[in-house]
C-alpha cells in the first residue's frame, strides 16, 4: 500500500501514541504494518531477539503491530552523552559519536542508512507508519533532516501533524508548522490530528472547521484524553511517577539522575496497587522512602558526581544503613560498588572513582558494548531481562549473585534491565523487600490492554480509512501553499 509520516507540532505532542495506535489498529485489520523512526534521541532502548539495540518506543510499536522488532525499525539511535555529543547506535550496533558542531556533515552517512532501512521495510510490509522527531518546523535543522520532511521527501510520504491540545495553542501550532515549511515540504502535509482533547467536541468543531478552511487541509480526527493511555516512555519528558490510589501505599523513590536511562524499569512497580512510585532529586525526599531505586544512566561517573554534589550519596547510604531496601540497576548498581574504572574513556575522559561502597563490587568499562537477553533465577523464581552496558563487574566475597549483579542484605544490584516486568520476580522482590503479598497484577497483560485501548481509540476517533487511502495514494496534489514558507 505505502507509508505515512506522523509528525508533531512539538516533542511529546503524541506522535508515539498515534503511531502505536495506528500500528495496533491496522494489525487488527489484518494489514502487515511496520513502525519506523529514522532517528531516535533517547537513553531508553531495548535489545531485540537478534541482539541489536533500538529505541524503546519502536520496540513497543512493533509489539503493537504484531511483528518482530528489528534494527530497521529504528536505524539510528542517538544516546546523549553530554549536552553537545551523542553516542550513535547504527542499525542496532555502536557506530561512534556525533557532535552539535558537526550536525549536518556528520549525519550524512546516518541519513543514507536510515533511508535505506525505510526502503527495506517498505519492500516487506503493506504499510510503514513512520514517526517523526520533535517538529518538522525546526527550520534551523532542516538542511540535515532525514527524520521528518527529509524522510517524507525521500519516500514521497504523506504527512499528518499531531498536536497536543491539552497544552493550549494547538491551532496556532498547526498553522505555524505548515507555514514555516518550504512549498515542497508543504505539499506533503495532508492534515492534522488533535491529541488529548477533554470536553465537548461541539465546542471544538468551529475551530477545526476554521483550521481546515485556513490551511486547506483536513483534520483526520480528535483523540480524547484517556487516563489509561500509558506507553513505555522514550525520553525523560514524562517522569511524573506512577502514583498509587490507595492509602498506606509503600513509597518507592527513584532518583532522577541527569542522564537517566531505561527508567521504564520501574513502570511495572507503578502498576502495583500498594506501591507509590515517585522520581526525586532532593535528598530530603529519601527520608520517608520505603524503597530507593538508583536507575540506569548513560553517564555513570558523571551522574555519581552529581549525586554527591547534591548530598544524595549520603541520603542513599543512610537509607541502606537503616536496613531499608535499596535497588541499583545497571549504572545505578555500579554506583553502589567500591570502584568504577573507565581506563579508555568510554563514557568521556579516562577516570577512576570510588563508588558508594555498599556492595563489594568493582566495575571496569570496556569499549565493546554488551547486548543480550539473559534468563535465570532470582529470589527462587524464574527471571529474565535485557543487558545494555559497557561496564564489566567483578564481585568480591562480601556479596551474593543477584540477576547478573550482587546482593548484600537489603542492598540489591542488577545488570538486568526489565527484570521487574516479570510478574513472578516482581512479586518475590516486593515480598522480600517490602513484605507485600502478591497482587496478581500482570504487567504483560496490562501492556496488551493498553495497546488494545490505543487501537480502539484510533479506530473510534480517527478516520482510519482515510489515513489508509492517504498512505496508499499519497498526499492530495491540490494542497495550497501557505505564506510565508521557509526558504
Amino acid at each position: 500500500m505505502g507509508g505515512l509520516l506522523v509528525a508533531g507540532t512539538t516533542s511529546d505532542a503524541g506522535k508515539s501514541v498515534v503511531t502505536t495506535g495506528l500500528c495496533r489498529a491496522l494489525a487488527r485489520r489484518g494489514i502487515a504494518v511496520a513502525p519506523f523512526k529514522a532517528q531516535n534521541m533517547s537513553n531508553n532502548s531495548m535489545v531485540c531477539g537478534d541482539g541489536v539495540e533500538i529505541g524503546r518506543a519502536q520496540w513497543i510499536q512493533a509489539l503493537a503491530a504484531g511483528v518482530v522488532p528489528e534494527a530497521a525499525m529504528n536505524p539510528v539511535l542517538l544516546k546523549p552523552g553530554s549536552d553537545r555529543r551523542s553516542h550513535v547506535v547504527l542499525m542496532g550496533r555502536p557506530w561512534g559519536e556525533v557532535s552539535s558542531s558537526d550536525w549536518v556533515d556528520g549525519r550524512r552517512p546516518l541519513a543514507t542508512a536510515a533511508h535505506a532501512a525505510y526502503d527495506d521495510l517498505a519492500s516487506r510490509f503493506d504499510v510503514v507508519i513512520a514517526e517523526g522527531a520533535g517538529s518538522p518546523a525546526e527550520i534551523n535543522l532542516r538542511a540535515g533532516d532525514y527524520v521528518n520532511m527529509g524522510l517524507a521527501r525521500h519516500a514521497g510520504l504523506p504527512t499528518i501533524v499531531v498536536g497536543d491540545i491539552d497544552r493550549g495553542g494547538v491551532f496556532a501550532a498547526f498553522l505555524g508548522t505548515v507555514a514555516l515549511l518550504s512549498p515542497e515540504d508543504q505539499a506533503l502535509v495532508a492534515g492534522f490530528v488533535v491529541n488529548k482533547f477533554r470536553g465537548d467536541l461541539d465546542l471544538l468543531a468551529p475551530g477545526l472547521r476554521d483550521l481546515e478552511r485556513v490551511t486547506g487541509r483536513r483534520v483526520f480526527g480528535t483523540l480524547p484524553w484517556h487516563p489509561d493511555v500509558w506507553l513505555d516512555s522514550e525520553d525523560a519528558l514524562d517522569l511524573s511517577g506512577r502514583r498509587a490510589t490507595v492509602s498506606g501505599a509503600r513509597r518507592v523513590a527513584v532518583i532522577r539522575l541527569p542522564r537517566i536511562s531505561n527508567f521504564t524499569d520501574v513502570d511495572a512497580l507503578g502498576l502495583e496497587p500498594d506501591v507509590d512510585v515517585v522520581f526525586v532529586s532532593d535528598p530530603r525526599a529519601l527520608v520517608d522512602a520505603d524503597l530507593v531505586v538508583l536507575p540506569g544512566t548513560r553517564a555513570t561517573i558523571a551522574d555519581l558526581a552529581w549525586l554527591r554534589s547534591r548530598g544524595l550519596d549520603r541520603a542513599v547510604v543512610a537509607h541502606a544503613a537503616a536496613g531499608k531496601p535499596l535497588l541499583g540497576i545497571c549504572g545505578g548498581f555500579q554506583m553502589l560498588g567500591n570502584v568504577i574504572r573507565d581506563p579508555d574513556g568510554v563514557e568521556g575522559a579516562a577516570a577512576e572513582v570510588d563508588g558508594l561502597g555498599l556492595l563489594d563490587v568493582t566495575t571496569t568499562f570496556a569499549a565493546e558494548k554488551v547486548l543480550r537477553l539473559p534468563r535465570g533465577d532470582g529470589l527462587g523464581v524464574p527471571a529474565s531481562g535485557y543487558e545494555i552496558h559497557h561496564g564489566r563487574i567483578t564481585r568480591g566475597p562480601g556479596v551474593d549473585e543477584f540477576l547478573g549483579g550482587a546482593r548484600a542484605g537489603s542492598v540489591f544490584g542488577t545488570m538486568w534491565h526489565g527484570s521487574l516486568e516479570g510478574d513472578a520476580l516482581r512479586a518475590a522482590f516486593l515480598r522480600e523487600t517490602l513484605g507485600l503479598d502478591p497482587s496478581g497484577v500482570s504487567f504483560p497483560a496490562a501492556r496488551e490492554r493498553r495497546l488494545d485501548l490505543l487501537g480502539e481509540l484510533v479506530e473510534t476517533h480517527l478516520d482510519v480509512d482515510a489515513l489508509l487511502e492517504l498512505a496508499s495514494c499519497g498526499a492530495p496534489r491540490d494542497l495550497p501553499v501557505l505564506p510565508p514558507g521557509a526558504p
